[in-house]
């Protein structure tokens, strides 16, 4: 009898830490695949930018410091992206990114400044078509961004969670998953500003 409760006992107990690991590393893949949407969808944004710069150029002749400066802040972005990639767990690689796409809105709004300044290239369908394109883009980037906090603010509290604080490390999950914060990004478009 006693045999059979101390089997039992060790049933349960291994039961429960394979219930913690299931756990531990379905929410890490949970945030990491919320990275990897946002990944997607900068993509997606880094992709639409060259034709950008394309439209603009014709129209832009004299204006080449602006489309320099995306183009270069685009670069910029796309590698500090991939780090990112490479070491999602490392806030200084995450620091670099949201610096890095701080630095490419910023650029895209000097480039929307010269744009303001030629109607040709403003009633452009192209044009029109890309900026729509590269907005609900970074609409998509928002709303991705969001969900990979919400999943990294949920892998952190499971992984402090008692009982799981107690295995974690033994896992492999001995370090929070890191949040991505950066200021938003004004859209292309920029902000509609009203006069009364």
């Amino acid at each position: 009898m006693a045999a059979i409760i101390t089997l039992l006992v060790l049933v349960l107990i291994a039961g429960v830490l394979i219930h913690i690991y299931n756990k531990l590393v379905r929410s890490k893949n949970q945030w990491q695949n919320s990275f990897a949407q946002i990944e997607v969808q900068l993509k997606r944004r880094y992709d639409l930018i060259p034709n950008l710069v394309t439209v603009a150029k014709a129209y832009l002749q004299h204006e080449n410091q602006s489309l320099t400066a995306v183009t270069q802040a685009r670069n910029q972005a796309l590698a500090a992206l991939q780090a990112a990639h490479n070491q999602p767990q490392n806030p200084a690689a995450l620091a670099q990114m949201a610096s890095s796409e701080q630095k490419l809105s910023g650029a895209l709004q000097g480039l929307n400044v010269q744009i303001e300044a030629y109607p040709e290239l403003k009633a452009s369908e192209n044009l029109k078509q890309l900026t729509e394109e590269i907005s609900s883009t970074e609409n998509r980037v928002s709303f991705a961004r969001q969900a990979y906090n919400d999943d990294v603010m949920d892998y952190n509290t499971l992984r402090q969670s008692f009982p799981f604080v107690l295995f974690a490390s033994l896992f492999g999950h001995a370090k929070d998953a890191v949040l991505l914060q950066f200021k938003d990004s004004e859209l292309i478009q920029g902000t509609p500003k009203v006069n009364l």
